[in-house]
């Protein structure tokens, strides 16, 4: 009597062959991902912003340009746009002390613990409002609510004297608790908050509102 053919289905040199081919597959695929995504989120560099090339995580020195958000069309959603130099605490930084200032900045939220009630690049807490883009409040320019109740000429000054005394400046339901705050550390967090402003976030956080053709975060 004839052998009946076997389905190639039921073969086991055929599934071992598969999945070998699958797991080479997905290991070049993972490697070649990762290599792409290190390449967007490396931060750029202060050439960088001087040449206008543009980068998703742009230099410490972004603190001392004009940043701005706008819509895409190509993209669908908001994109930073870094603009001209302006003056940031009165003064342009340095690589080195944009840096340091940034490093200040990082090193006192994650000591104040302020991802307790607010959300950082879409990690946190939903207690507080999101400060992914929160140097972009209309609140925090010149014709704003908190330019007005600070008494301040610019929107970092008004920023940094909101953190050190938030409780002279009631703003939400839910108050702000007094942390204690130096100048220094005031200034390295609305650093800090500026940079995370010119990230590329892809749209991140949603629910924008507009002012003057621009789109902020609210």
């Amino acid at each position: 009597m004839a052998e009946r053919p076997k389905s190639v289905w039921s073969s086991i040199s055929f599934w071992k062959r598969s999945a070998a081919w699958v797991t080479g597959f997905s290991t070049i695929l993972l490697i070649w991902l990762t290599f792409d995504t290190m390449s967007q989120i490396t931060m750029g560099s202060d050439a960088d912003l001087q040449k206008g090339v543009t980068k998703r995580v742009p230099a410490p020195t972004v603190i001392n340009y004009h940043i701005d958000y706008k819509m895409s069309e190509k993209r669908g959603h908001e994109v930073p746009v870094i603009g001209e130099k302006e003056p940031f605490f009165g003064k342009e930084w340095s690589p080195k002390e944009a840096a340091k200032l940034l490093h200040l900045g990082k090193l006192t939220i994650q000591a104040k613990n302020c991802m307790n009630c607010h959300t950082l690049l879409g990690n946190g807490a939903y207690y507080a409002p999101d400060l992914t883009k929160a140097w972009l409040d209309p609140a925090w320019s010149d014709k704003g609510s908190m330019m007005a109740m600070t008494g301040k000429s610019t929107r970092e000054e008004a920023m940094a004297e909101f953190l050190q005394h938030p409780s002279k400046y009631p703003t939400h339901a839910r108050m702000m608790p007094n942390l204690g705050i130096t100048a220094e550390e005031a200034k390295g967090i609305v650093a800090f908050l500026k940079h995370m402003s010119a990230i590329d976030t892809n749209g991140f956080p949603r629910n924008f509102g507009k002012e003057e053709g621009t789109t902020y975060a609210r």
